[in-house]
């Protein structure tokens, strides 16, 4: 590979990097072509961006846009390395765990997540990170809370109004 090259890659992925505010990196040295295919398919489906790259050219982006902020992701980048972007934090950890179940293994293996702002390394990570709340989870949960307080005092109107209307004389 070409310096020039090596600069397009680094370009391309800084570009990935500040697009994304989550990402996963995981191993996928042990899996074959075809489970690559798969797995490139099944994030494809969930509009999950897959890109593989050098660990040096990963770093070196990182690097160049901010050096402490993705500070803790440097030291899952060895062997090979799957970048996973996402808009959705969650839907790589859902994409890595069906396709384990799916292929009844072990690959790929978590080696860091970065969720806005907040680094998850290791494979026993995954399990937190598919409990994440996405945005429109959260905000689902504050509308049902803001309505139930509401949901309550309209309930207790028409109970009110229902046992007055029992007790009122018939015409």
């Amino acid at each position: 590979m070409t310096k020039e090259q090596k600069n397009e890659v680094i370009e391309v992925l800084k570009g990935k990097f500040s697009q994304y505010s989550n990402f996963y990196v995981a191993d996928t040295e042990s899996l074959t072509v075809e489970q690559v295919g798969k797995l490139r398919r099944a994030c494809f489906s969930k509009q999950v961006e897959m890109k593989v790259a050098k660990n040096t050219l990963i770093k070196k982006a990182l690097e160049s846009l901010d050096n402490e902020k993705y500070s803790g992701v440097y030291d899952s980048l060895h062997k090979v390395t799957a970048l996973m972007f996402s808009e959705n934090p969650k839907d790589p950890a859902l994409i890595i765990t069906s396709f384990r179940k799916e292929s009844n293994g072990e690959k790929p293996v978590l080696k860091a997540a970065f969720i806005n702002g907040d680094v998850y390394t290791g494979d026993n990570q995954l399990v937190k990170l598919i409990k994440i709340k996405t945005k429109n989870e959260l905000i689902g949960e504050v509308i049902g809370l803001l309505q139930s307080p509401a949901k309550r005092v309209i309930a207790a109107l028409l109970q009110h109004a229902e046992k007055k209307a029992e007790g009122a004389p018939a015409a």
